[in-house]
């Protein structure tokens, strides 16, 4: 049994989670995934079974992701993301004013778009010195990672409730393999003079692979093995993946 399968990733699983998952249900012992979904993070997972399959898994990696996600303003958290320490910024020192004033919050935006420089939250797998940064964070001795460069092809947001001192806004960003949409959220909330970080996260699609086309891991069960996606097949789609163009929208 060899192939790839679009899994949608449901909160509270490491993307390690689902590779075991599918080693279990398929009896492969060569199983790999394309692209790290953090685990309170859900939505679009390409797991590839067998060796042909995790032979070409590196093609997949790098290919521009797109994601639905909640941002909170008003408020940081020591992970960038709701399963921190959260804190709320100073009265004085809130995204209020700034959210309401006409034309600000796209003056901001465009701050980040095109490519940009990240510096990876303290909570990443990322090794700096042999160690990975969320292993010295848990240690109480937290490491500052080295920026990185991304690149936003487009940042579309709105709000999904009333603005004011803590404020949710709708995120839509389609952006580079590597892209931490954590720091996203909070170099936006510092550059709108407040905290920021990630409550809710969804990836939507993978280079031209779509969620739409992925099943839930109680779904597997019964509908392997024709859910595996033939590796040909699966090349094939790429070759015809267009260009990103970089665009900012913002309600």
């Amino acid at each position: 049994m060899e192939g790839f399968l679009f899994i949608d990733k449901p909160a509270g699983m490491t993307s390690h989670d689902v590779v075991d998952r599918v080693r279990r249900l398929t009896g492969e012992r060569r199983v790999g995934h394309a692209g790290t979904l953090d685990p309170f993070a859900t939505g679009l997972l390409i797991v590839g079974v067998g060796r042909a399959a995790t032979r070409e898994m590196q093609k997949l990696v790098g290919l521009d992701k797109t994601y639905e996600a909640v941002f909170v303003l008003g408020a940081s958290s020591d992970t960038d993301d709701r399963t921190g320490k959260i804190t709320s910024a100073p009265l004085h020192n809130h995204p209020f004013p700034l959210l309401q004033k006409e034309g600000e919050i796209e003056k901001v935006l465009r701050q980040f778009l095109g490519e940009i420089e990240q510096i990876p939250p303290t909570y990443s797998a990322i090794k700096v010195g042999g160690k990975k940064m969320y292993e010295a964070a848990r240690a109480g001795k937290p490491i500052k990672g080295t920026p990185r460069k991304v690149r936003i092809h487009a940042f579309d947001i709105g709000p999904i409730g009333p603005i004011g001192p803590i404020t949710k806004l709708q995120a839509n960003i389609s952006c580079s393999s590597g892209t931490y949409i954590r720091s996203l959220a909070r170099d936006l909330g510092a550059a709108l003079c407040g905290g920021g970080y990630v409550e809710a996260l969804r990836r939507t699609s993978t280079g031209p692979f779509s969620l739409s086309e992925a099943h839930t891991l109680e779904d597997l069960p019964v509908i392997l093995p024709t859910a595996l996606i033939p590796i040909p097949q699966l090349l094939c789609r790429l070759l015809t993946t267009p260009a990103s163009s970089d665009i900012l929208h913002s309600v």
